[in-house]
């Protein structure tokens, strides 16, 4: 997958328990961890913008874009 989610991340370092942050966000504890497992197709971005106001973070610091490992074939054309 070429976008890794940082939930963890943000929350071991304000010392949140999952269930207080589903809370806080309004989300069930199980959709957080479709979400911090990468398991979401989608987020909306009133979603986003609470996860950003409880953590007091930006989305870049809990979404980031990584670019998938090209492959010998694909580097050589073939």
């Amino acid at each position: 997958m070429a976008i890794v989610v940082r939930i963890d991340v943000e929350l071991a370092r304000r010392k949140m328990s999952v269930g207080d942050f589903a809370e806080r966000v309004g989300l069930t504890p199980a959709n957080v961890a479709v979400l911090k497992n990468g398991r979401a197709k989608a987020v909306r971005f009133s979603t986003l913008e609470a996860m950003c106001r409880v953590l007091g973070c930006q989305p870049g610091d809990l979404l980031e874009w990584v670019p998938d490992e090209v492959s010998g074939a694909d580097v050589l054309g073939g």
